[in-house]
């Protein structure tokens, strides 16, 4: 993976070209030449996101035993929908 490194004082200085640089990679925030924290783009935060949940999707379906299926409309009206 790609990462671009900066220190907090840069940051300080110009915040906007370390969002700029965290488009599609993260920057890693270095205070002392060690890292505190990442910094990372919008786009790339919400891929990061997607991942999660259709994982966490994907996990919740391959331990569901749907050999103990409900009635739909009895789950529906236990939800209120």
């Amino acid at each position: 993976m790609i990462v671009t490194f900066v220190s907090i004082s840069q940051l300080k200085i110009n915040p906007t070209n370390v969002i700029r640089a965290a488009v599609d990679y993260p920057v890693a925030v270095e205070n002392r030449n060690k890292v505190e924290a990442y910094l990372i783009g919008k786009k790339l935060f919400e891929r990061i996101e997607a991942y999660i949940e259709d994982y966490v999707d994907s996990q919740a379906v391959k331990s569901t035993d749907f050999s103990k299926g409900k009635n739909f409309e009895e789950a529906a009206q236990k939800l209120g929908i």
